[in-house]
């Protein structure tokens, strides 16, 4: 049987449009409204490297140029709007989904307890009564204030003293929650104190919360195979969401389509029966440049965006610096519905100015005068809301594109 071809230019339109990039970054981005963008887009990765601005900050504010970091605490720390956990990494998603993570809870602390013996000192496991009883008595801590006594690592995630991983299996399991942060450090306190009674009543029975996890992954995908539904959330198992969409293309809920490459190649995927007609109408996004974080929604999937947008992107954090082509920290660009380039740009706040090394633009879309321009003014408005007062161009920062 042919199957319905989507376009890859209908292809990226649509899921552009579901990770909020299809239209211009206009409108209000605090309270009700960036709680609504948050719930749009699913979850906001969060992450601690500020080379420019924390990977949350970048994401909302490429969406809404009116965003200010000030304007996400108060929905998480005392609206309760929004809360912080794990999907693929840590991420802040509104309150209304935490019934669905109680599965994840149950499923997490048999799977952790198999690694985190294997990867961490002993004595973890019996230091989680003892924080329980100090959190319920005295309030909230800081992972630097438990573990009096216990030997301290050098800080890597592998060499947490066992008062701080019992602090880390309790918020991954549910006992605990994220109640703020100082300074980027999570304030641990009981589950029942910061999310609220409403949200934490009923538990959904497990096929709920894959019907939920698989149809708002969709939502927001367009288009996708069951492993990718399932690694949106990771709040079900790959074996659920191959269920879910057996199921929903025997009751006729999903049809097959190919989907055209950035190359011109097709791959199948799964989508609501009107899908061509969706894509069809998905906005063109505005052809204005933005600097989005490496950790961007439309980038956290980095299989999907090659195919999708012909863009090969991998960060480089963990690199030797000898053996990187690019940078620590590079930023992709965006343009209208096309990754042209990648910017190796920081902060850097002691002289309030963001310095740009270099650019590398994609092959097809060099930096012309119009582009140039575009990007000026995107680099602009990043100086401006990472607290810069101008921007400051290396020498030779225009480099060539380099070869796949």
């Amino acid at each position: 049987m042919t199957l319905p071809v989507l376009p890859n230019a209908a292809a990226r339109r649509l899921f552009l449009a579901g990770a909020g990039l299809g239209t211009p970054p206009t409108g209000p981005a605090k309270g009700a409204a960036l709680a609504r963008l948050i719930d749009d887009l699913g979850f906001v990765q969060v992450d601690s490297i500020q080379t420019v601005a924390r990977a949350h900050h970048m994401i909302l504010h490429a969406r809404r140029q009116s965003y200010r970091p000030e304007a996400l605490a108060p929905l998480l720390e005392r609206q309760r709007a929004l809360w912080e956990h794990w999907t693929h990494d840590a991420a802040v998603l509104p309150v209304a989904h935490y019934p669905h993570w109680r599965h994840r809870f149950a499923r997490d602390a048999d799977r952790l307890h198999h690694n985190w013996r294997k990867w961490f000192r002993e004595g973890y496991e019996a230091q989680f009564d003892t924080i329980l009883r100090r959190i319920e008595a005295a309030g909230p801590v800081r992972a630097s204030e438990v573990g009096e006594g216990e030997a301290r690592g050098r800080g890597g995630w592998w060499d947490w003293h066992p008062s701080k991983t019992a602090l880390e299996w309790l918020w991954r399991t549910g006992a605990l929650a994220i109640t703020r942060r100082e300074g980027f450090r999570k304030v641990y306190d009981l589950t029942d104190r910061v999310i609220p009674a409403a949200a934490r009543q009923p538990t959904p029975a497990e096929a709920e919360t894959r019907d939920w996890a698989c149809n708002a992954a969709l939502d927001r995908l367009g288009f996708a195979t069951s492993g990718e539904l399932a690694a949106f959330w990771r709040a079900v198992t790959p074996e659920a969401a191959r269920d879910w969409c057996r199921a929903g293309l025997a009751q006729g809920d999903l049809v097959e389509v190919e989907v055209e490459g950035a190359d011109g190649s097709r791959r199948r995927a799964l989508a609501r029966p009107d899908v061509l007609e969706r894509a069809a109408a998905a906005p063109e996004p505005p052809a204005r440049i933005r600097i989005l974080s490496p950790f961007d929604p439309a980038l956290r999937d980095r299989a999907r965006a090659e195919r999708l947008l012909g863009f090969h992107y991998r960060i480089e954090v963990f690199v030797p610096e000898p053996q990187r082509r690019y940078g620590y920290y590079v930023f992709p660009v965006l343009e209208g519905a096309r990754l042209v380039g990648r910017i190796d740009a920081k902060a850097q706040r002691d002289n309030a100015t963001l310095a740009v090394r270099a650019y590398w633009p994609e092959r097809g879309t060099p930096l012309n005068k119009a582009r140039t321009a575009r990007l000026e003014s995107a680099l602009a408005r990043l100086a401006a809301f990472s607290g810069c007062a101008r921007v400051d161009f290396a020498p030779g920062w225009r480099r060539e594109a380099l070869a796949p």
